[in-house]
C-alpha cells in the first residue's frame, strides 16, 4: 500500500518545528507519518533523515516537505537527493512549489517534470547562497568584532573576591583544594580555570 510521509526540519534545537507541522497536517499527513529532525541542513546525516529515507520509504510512496530547503542548503545534496528518490519512484512533493503537487495527466509528465526541474535548479541554488551569504556575514562579524578588540566566545572567567590570598594559602598547602573552593563559592571546573589563569599571568 503507497504511503505519504512528511518531512520537517529545523537546524538548531532553540527554533520549532509548528509552522513546517503545521502545513503537513494542513495537506492531510498523519501525525505518526511526520517524522522531524533538529540539526543542520548541510549534512544529510540526520538521525529522523536516515530512518525516513532508508528505513519508511517504500517504491511508489511520496515525501512532502515545506520548502526545498528542507532536504538541504547545499545544491548538490538537493539534487543528489530528489535523483535518489527519482530513481526508487518516490514522488516528492514540496508545498512552497505548487508544480509538484499537481495531479499528472497521463501523456503529460514531461512537462511538469521539464517545470520542476528548472524550479528546482532555481530554488537549490538560491538555498545554497543563502548559506553562503550568512557564513560570510558570520565570518565578517567576527573580523570586525577581533578587529574592535571584542572578546568572542564564553565570558572570560573573573576572579572572586579574596582569590589572591586563598590562591597563596593553598598553593602553600594551609588549604586544601575543597576548602579553598568552599571559601570561594566555586565549582571544582571553575577553580581550577582560575588557577590556569592564575598561573599564567604570573
Amino acid at each position: 500500500m503507497k504511503k505519504v510521509y512528511g518531512y520537517a526540519r529545523v537546524s538548531t534545537k532553540e527554533q520549532h518545528l509548528d509552522r513546517q507541522l503545521k502545513a503537513l497536517l494542513d495537506f492531510g499527513i498523519e501525525e505518526r507519518d511526520i517524522v522531524t529532525d533538529k540539526s543542520s541542513g548541510m549534512s544529510m546525516d540526520r538521525e529522523g533523515y536516515q530512518m525516513l529515507k532508508t528505513r519508511l520509504l517504500r517504491d511508489g510512496d511520496t515525501l512532502v516537505i515545506k520548502s526545498l530547503d528542507r532536504l538541504s542548503r547545499n545544491k548538490g545534496y538537493i539534487k543528489a537527493e530528489l535523483e535518489y528518490f527519482k530513481q526508487r519512484h518516490i514522488r516528492v512533493m514540496v508545498l512552497d512549489l505548487p508544480t509538484t503537487l499537481a495531479e499528472l495527466p497521463e501523456g503529460q509528465e514531461w512537462v511538469f517534470e521539464m517545470i520542476n526541474t528548472i524550479l528546482i535548479e532555481v530554488l537549490a541554488s538560491i538555498a545554497e547562497q543563502e548559506r553562503l551569504t550568512t557564513r560570510q556575514r558570520q565570518q565578517e562579524g567576527i573580523a570586525v568584532a577581533k578587529e574592535q578588540g571584542k572578546h568572542l566566545g564564553r565570558p572570560k572567567a573573573e576572579f572572586p573576591p579574596d582569590w589572591e590570598g586563598t590562591y597563596k594559602s593553598w598553593k602553600q598547602g594551609d588549604l586544601t583544594a575543597i576548602a579553598a573552593m568552599k571559601h570561594l563559592g566555586l565549582k571544582r571546573s571553575t577553580f581550577y580555570n582560575l588557577v590556569k589563569l592564575q598561573e599564567g599571568r604570573t
